[in-house]
């Protein structure tokens, strides 16, 4: 059916209307519009699903998620790149700082030591903020978690600019921290507020939003970080306190935005507020049937149930989920990403590479990383969750052994150096292509409602905690073996693709139910069968569990 002209827009969308009615609380909602698939020509009037997705769109909607995600998920990426090029200038503030107080310059050892708190306080910071963000999440609402975090980015922005002028590297130091804290709290509190801002056929292009506003923060930290910008001895101050200018900016433009709808309907219980919000961000005025879904879903949480961290560990059902959950979020760490990422010049003067253009060569690998997370995202539901992360992990191994051989021989043989810096720009790009993205993708599909938030708290902290470790560790281990120690991120990288391919299914185009009933073979459990009229996003965590 067509409908081509106003009149018959409204006449179908009363028809529609009618036809969705819930005759009871009870009874769930069904769409407001049909849920075959969306024409070829989105764009041609008429079109009931091309008005939906017009109507979705709105400036508010637009507008908050740009707020949002510049002001939380910038900050992550750029503060793991900032420190990279001008690591020299800061170790020789750090060495000059000490020579002033001591009379003597620092042994290569404390200095090394140092500079490794420098890069791993960030990630130490960032498991602290997993830590605390599901209680700010329950207690200040999305949005209000968001605001608060903006004390995390501008406290230690203000400390890092002001510690050349008060000769104090301890400062820079316990900044990382706090600008960890930051990205850890945003790291969870930002999907959880753009999913739920998002109207549903749109909620997948504005959780990419995310990993977007990372990848822009990495680079413009690279950008920024050159030499002949702000990665010199008087510009590296305002390079480290850029830091806090987007979350000054979230600061003072997310007030006017509105918090979650659904936590302002299903934990404050204010319906009147949560109208009005989703008005602004549907740009219409008739919202009534996405607030019964919410109280729908809201009934389906609470049949379900809430588990714990303590009880995902015990709960035989969610065994393989869990351990697939550590296995992709350790071995996204492990696998040598912010190894590559923080010492991005110090692999390439050992490949060869002067240092006058070792800075010019990281702004090249962030447009590889920007391109190909972008591919990645274009092909995910084309290709499947697998198939990426295989062919990521192995191009990233791959990677890692020619990148070895290439280090220990161009001595013998000049031309491999530039071998070595082919070898970390296909590293990125395997990294940027299954590694990096996909997992974020995966963590929400293997869990059901009920045991997400608990899972993600467990996600965030071995995400954080294995990044904190490779940041501390591998300085001293590329002391002490040199080229050899790639073969450590090779082996790694190995034994994670190993685990995907003999024990992670494929999760392209399936519900939360299949996905769970695909898991709870493996698990060698039965489920109960869910009744007619549930929700697939909701079912609940079987009655009887057994321990491991």
């Amino acid at each position: 059916m067509r409908v081509g002209c106003p009149a018959h827009r409204r006449n179908w969308l009363c028809t529609k209307k009618q036809e969705t009615r819930p005759q009871s609380l009870g009874t769930p909602v069904g769409p407001p519009f049909p849920t075959a698939p969306l024409l070829p020509s989105l764009c041609m009037i008429g079109s009931p699903d091309s008005y939906f997705w017009s109507e979705g769109l709105q400036p508010t909607l637009v507008l908050a998620t740009v707020s949002a995600a510049f002001g939380s998920a910038f900050q992550y990426g750029y503060n793991i790149a900032v420190v990279n090029t001008p690591h020299k200038v800061l170790k020789s503030f750090y060495n000059e700082t000490y020579f002033e107080r001591h009379g003597t310059f620092m042994d290569d050892t404390v200095l090394l030591l140092l500079w490794s708190c420098t890069v791993s306080m960030f990630p130490l910071g960032g498991f602290l903020g997993s830590l605390i963000v599901g209680l700010l999440v329950d207690k200040c609402g999305r949005k209000g978690t968001l605001l608060i975090n903006d004390i995390f980015a501008i406290v230690p922005a203000i400390l890092m600019g002001v510690s050349k002028v008060a000769r104090a590297f301890e400062l820079i130091i316990f900044s990382r921290v706090l600008v960890g804290v930051c990205a850890g709290i945003s790291y969870s509190a930002l999907p959880m507020y753009l999913g739920e801002l998002a109207p549903k056929n749109l909620r997948g292009m504005i959780g990419t939003m995310t990993e977007v506003f990372v990848i822009i923060g990495l680079f413009l930290a690279q950008i920024f970080s050159l030499q002949a910008i702000l990665g010199n001895v008087t510009g590296w101050p305002v390079l480290l306190a850029l830091t806090g200018v987007p979350a000054l900016i979230q600061l003072l433009s997310l007030p006017f935005f509105p918090e979650s709808p659904r936590y302002t309907l299903i934990q404050k219980g204010d319906e009147e507020t949560t109208r009005r919000a989703l008005r602004r961000l549907r740009g219409r005025a008739d919202v009534e049937a996405e607030m019964e879904d919410m109280r729908t879903e809201e009934r389906a949480e609470r049949a379900a149930g809430h588990l714990s961290v303590l009880n995902l560990f015990t709960f035989r059902s969610l065994r393989w989920q869990l351990i697939s959950v550590i296995v992709l979020m350790a071995g996204q760490q492990l696998s040598g990403i912010n190894a590559v990422n923080y010492y991005a010049d110090s692999i390439y003067t050992s490949a060869g590479v002067e240092a006058a253009h070792s800075q010019y060569i990281t702004v090249a690998v962030g447009v590889v990383n920007i391109v190909m997370t972008v591919i990645s995202a274009a092909t995910v539901e084309r290709l499947g969750r697998r198939l990426l992360l295989l062919a990521g992990y192995g191009i990233c191994g791959s990677a890692c052994l020619v990148l070895t051989l290439a280090l220990l021989f161009q001595s013998t043989v000049p031309e491999l150096s530039y071998l070595g810096v082919i070898c970390v720009f296909a590293y990125i790009a395997g990294h940027s292509i299954g590694p990096s993205p996909v997992p974020s993708v995966v963590r929400t599909e293997i869990f059901l409602q009920s045991s997400r938030r608990a899972a993600f708290m467990v996600d965030g902290a071995v995400h954080w905690l294995t990044n904190f470790i490779v940041g501390l560790v591998f300085p001293s281990i590329q002391v002490a073996i040199g080229a050899y120690s790639f073969l450590i991120f090779a082996g790694l990288c190995l034994l994670t693709a190993v685990y995907i391919y003999v024990v992670f299914p494929e999760t392209k185009g399936k519900t939360f139910v299949e996905i769970n009933r695909i898991f709870a073979k493996r698990n060698k459990v039965e489920i109960p069968e869910e009744k007619e009229g549930i929700s697939s996003a909701g079912p609940s965590v079987p009655a009887k569990e057994t321990s491991f």
